[in-house]
């Protein structure tokens, strides 16, 4: 695996790292809010170059800056791929706006087209197919869309897939028509198993899309739990449960290194080759994430801020 160069030196020494993890984190993305990405210094101290960043879009953020967050990103030397929600988007003049702005002010080519997170549509838009439909996005090198391993209520009320399944096929057919590179992001799961007879319908239902699989980073377990909630995650939850209730656990971070120790174990037998990343939710902090990653197989090498951090008496 080469050796990354972060800012201001050459990066020779190696990480401790967990071999048979490297090839599952090699090229891992990761998410950032403009609020959030406004308390790092500077992500070089953070990520390896060219690090895929997802800019989620919080209803209420102002458009300018998400594209002042692109742009950020891309001048210090990252891949910015910004969410496009579609129910809070309100009509395709207003697409428009966001692509050309992302364009022309950040150099995006990248975009994680989705519903978005409210019930109600802003305008026109309602689900990602209708964003997909435009034709804004022709132009972009790639286009990911969402993807849920545990089922969506949302789309599914009953619980089934029968629907996110069928979506799921008409996006396959429209990036088989597209120039752009097209993954599935999923939500983040905190156990091995469902995801992997997910992965394994996909391939059933001749979805060929790369999975860029998200998970959880290390973080407070009051804190996974409260999210996994919100967010709809499905049976994998039970994992946290099952730890919450151990109360000689219960105050200590939770770290996704058993499910991704499971997933790279399946992949070498064979099972999960259509999971081809992984995607980082920060959900403790994205300094403690983007360390646990380079920790664990993410990169071989580690940024001078940390290594400093690590020699500090």
């Amino acid at each position: 695996m080469a050796l990354l160069k972060f800012r201001g030196r050459d990066a020779g020494t190696a990480a401790p790292v967990k071999p048979d993890l490297d090839d599952l984190l090699a090229g891992y993305s990761i998410e950032v809010m403009p609020r959030t990405a406004e308390k790092v210094e500077d992500f070089r101290d953070l990520l390896p170059a060219g690090t895929r960043v997802y800019i989620a879009h919080i209803d209420g953020t102002p458009i300018a800056d998400m594209v002042a967050t692109a742009a950020r990103l891309r001048a210090e030397g990252f891949e910015p791929m910004p969410h496009f929600p579609a129910r809070s988007i309100a009509d395709r003049a207003t697409l428009a706006d966001w692509v050309a702005r992302y364009k022309g002010e950040a150099g995006v080519t990248q975009g994680l087209i989705l519903a978005g997170g409210i019930p109600t549509p802003t305008g026109n838009f309602a689900a990602s197919m209708d964003l997909l439909d435009t034709g804004l996005f022709d132009g972009f090198t790639r286009l990911h869309v969402a993807g849920h391993p545990e089922g969506n209520r949302d789309i599914d009320p009953k619980g089934g897939e029968t629907e996110v399944m069928a979506a799921l096929r008409w996006k396959q057919e429209f990036a088989n028509r597209s120039d752009a590179d097209f993954a599935i992001a999923t939500q983040f799961a905190f156990e091995a198993g469902p995801v992997l007879d997910w992965a394994d319908r996909l391939a059933q239902a001749g979805i060929s899309m790369p999975v860029h699989l998200g998970i959880a980073g290390p973080a407070k377990l009051q804190t996974l739990i409260k999210f996994a909630i919100a967010c709809g995650v499905g049976p994998s939850l039970s994992v946290l449960q099952k730890r919450a209730r151990d109360v000689s656990k219960l105050l200590l971070p939770f770290e996704p290194l058993e499910v991704l120790t499971a997933l790279a174990q399946a992949r070498a037998a064979g099972r999960g080759k259509n999971i081809e990343r992984i995607h980082f939710f920060p959900l403790g902090g994205i300094k403690a994430n983007a360390t646990w990653a380079i920790d664990h197989g993410g990169n071989s090498a580690r940024p001078a801020s940390l290594e400093q951090k690590d020699q500090t008496p």
